[in-house]
């Protein structure tokens, strides 16, 4: 697992995922988000990140594998904190984030990119919350930036994905671009920003997350809550056990 920031002489701030095989993000790699956009926004020479994936999908939310592998709750823990953290990096992020989406964007990838400030995406793109199915909940907070309310329950109750040219209808996602044209139409945007007077973009991004009508971070937290009632009940072990096909202790099923 890598994540690696890389600052570009004109300010944009390139944040790169890259988890083989499927960008499924362990309890490390979401603090390792976390602390890339922690340093971007502590930068004054960054002045907007552009937050992408290598390989097949942009990501695949918590891997599920290292949960099931772990005794106790540490693994269960240790996601939620990590992905409370890198959630609210990018939201909290002092600088514009654009989220550069790739094929799948799925659980805590939602979480990501719906606390993005802009989201541009490759033609193969799709957005889901599969969260329901894996016995847990989460990132309808993030979700709900994304469609219309009643879209977001069904998307939500059903696990269905979205495509990225649907999300353009919405609003939420600003142009689909053909998947070797994503980087650059990431940055063309990115560029747009950095050419600003930043001292300006900074106080722009505080002012407006300030007028949000929902706290993102109370919002999420209160959905990880309902998380762990159904992992002390039991439920969501018995759906990752199913996804990992393995059991608790790790023994294939």
């Amino acid at each position: 697992m890598a994540v690696t920031s890389e600052l570009r002489p004109d300010g944009i701030r390139v944040v790169t995922m890259d988890a083989p095989p499927v960008n499924a993000l362990t309890v490390q790699g979401w603090f390792d988000v976390a602390a890339a956009l922690d340093e971007a926004a502590a930068d004054l020479a960054t002045k907007v990140v552009v937050l992408r994936a290598e390989g097949k999908g942009f990501n695949a939310g918590v891997d599920i594998k290292e949960m099931q592998h772990t005794e106790g709750f540490d693994a269960l823990l240790g996601a939620n904190k990590g992905c409370f953290a890198a959630f609210k990096a990018v939201y909290e992020c002092a600088v514009p984030v654009i989220a550069a989406v790739n094929g799948f964007c799925l659980g805590g990838g939602v979480g990501l990119v719906g606390n993005a400030d802009c989201i541009v995406a490759s033609d193969d793109a799709f957005f889901g919350v599969p969260e329901v199915d894996r016995g847990a909940l989460g990132a309808a907070t993030h979700l709900a930036r994304m469609v219309p309310p009643h879209l977001m329950r069904t998307l939500y109750f059903t696990g269905r994905n979205i495509a990225a040219t649907d999300l353009v209808q919405h609003g939420s996602v600003l142009e689909v671009v053909p998947r070797d044209q994503l980087d650059d139409a990431a940055l063309k945007v990115a560029a747009e920003i950095a050419r600003k007077d930043t001292r300006v973009i900074r106080a722009a991004k505080e002012a407006i997350n300030g007028i949000d009508p929902i706290d993102v971070n109370k919002s999420y937290r209160f959905e990880q809550g309902f998380t762990m009632e159904l992992n002390l009940a039991g439920v969501a072990d018995e759906h990752r056990d199913a996804f990992a096909g393995t059991d608790k202790a790790g023994k294939s099923q």
